[in-house]
């Protein structure tokens, strides 16, 4: 950019240079109407980059009335159009074209130049040679095809930039597709064949063993319920991965309806947890999903790290939001935390920012840990259960 700038300047220069030059040895012309020709002329070198249309105006304007008050000082001196003139407008018409203006304008911006140097030679055709003319046609004409494909080179340019921006775009999209279907393959292969295994252990296990009283029976019972529903979720979530682009869900989403239901279940692994209020319904699908997936990911954090510790669940509606939030008390004991992948609270995040919602997590000053997720609200279903919890 600043090598084309330089470029443009020592362009501007020339011309106000040989300008006043050409006007000074073959045409007699006040020395004002020379500078202020000479500076016109420039001006539409220098603005042709920026401003091609007008810049085109200005050398057209420039050149008419630089034929109006110049006289040559002989009559085989060019006219009306005299070789810096010519040259000049000729290359502003060129860059003109460079920078965007198209064939049919190019065009007419020629014949309008012909055709207004045959009116000046009809009104004064004693005044000078015709061969300024001549090489205006000329070179105008030369500039109009060198604009035009300088433009047209230009454009080709710009679509191949364009065809390989898409080309890596589409590429990296190959690529993610080929990272989620090796991620789906491994869930497959390594995940969901352990939690079947689970399944069929906790099932069978009552039978397997002797003596296995009612109590530990049932909760072998809730164990291959858990890994069931686990199983489910996997295979949702590995049809998400191998599908190319998102498809409609035709199997029901969890809502704001199974948060109960997601309590009870973390209730009979062990955990101390209490839904507090009422829990409102009639939202939008979106809304209750990713309230749903808060209350889901919140508990499983109390479990993995405070495990016997009190947790409470509110989902209260307020005007304009849904307000979800996980709390659990410090732990009576020290907890080894299970082991987690470290991504829960930033995909949580990630979905709650997806529908324009906001997450809050982090310790409170009693020792426990509180996660705080503000929802906007859209209307599903016209009268639903919008009471307040608490």
């Amino acid at each position: 950019m600043r090598r084309r700038s330089w470029f443009a300047g020592v362009g501007v220069a020339a011309l106000l240079v040989l300008t006043l030059m050409d006007f000074a040895q073959h045409y007699d012309v006040p020395i004002a109407a020379v500078l202020a020709l000479a500076m016109a002329r420039a001006l539409s070198l220098g603005l042709s980059w920026l401003r091609p249309r007008a810049a085109v105006v200005v050398s057209l304007v420039t050149t008419a009335v630089t034929a109006a008050l110049t006289t040559p000082i002989s009559s085989s001196e060019p006219w009306p159009w005299g070789t810096t003139a010519a040259f000049g407008h000729s290359f502003v018409i060129a860059i003109a074209g460079a920078r965007g203006l198209g064939r049919r304008e190019l065009v007419g911006w020629w014949v309008a130049t012909q055709a207004l140097g045959v009116v000046a030679v009809a009104l004064a055709p004693d005044r000078g040679s015709w061969l300024g003319l001549i090489t205006m046609a000329v070179l105008s004409a030369v500039a109009v095809v060198v604009g035009d494909l300088l433009r047209s080179r230009a454009d080709t340019n710009r679509r191949l930039v364009e065809q390989e921006t898409i080309s890596k775009a589409e590429r990296a999209e190959r690529e993610r597709l080929q990272e989620r279907t090796r991620i789906a393959r491994e869930l497959h292969d390594v995940v969901a064949h352990h939690l079947s295994v689970v399944v069929v252990r906790a099932d069978s296990a009552p039978h397997r063993l002797p003596d296995v009283s009612d109590a530990v029976r049932e909760e072998f019972t809730g164990i291959a319920d858990e890994a069931r529903a686990s199983l489910t979720e996997m295979r949702r979530v590995l049809r998400l991965l191998r599908e190319p682009v998102e498809q409609p869900q035709t199997g029901p989403q969890p809502g704001l309806e199974q948060v109960a239901e997601l309590v009870e279940s973390t209730q009979r692994a062990g955990a101390d947890v209490r839904l507090v209020g009422d829990v409102p319904t009639g939202l939008d699908p979106a809304t209750e999903l990713t309230a749903y997936r808060v209350v889901q990911e919140g508990l499983s954090n109390a479990v993995r790290h405070a495990l016997h510790a009190a947790v409470e669940v509110a989902v209260r509606r307020t005007a304009g939001e849904l307000e979800v939030i996980v709390q659990n008390e410090k732990p009576p004991r020290p907890v080894v935390p299970a082991p987690g992948s470290g991504h829960g609270l930033t995909g949580m995040r990630e979905r709650v920012a997806l529908v324009d919602g906001t997450v809050a997590a982090g310790p409170t000053p009693e020792g426990g840990y509180l996660v705080q997720a503000f929802i906007p609200v859209r209307e599903e279903v016209a009268g639903g259960d919008h009471g307040l919890g608490g």
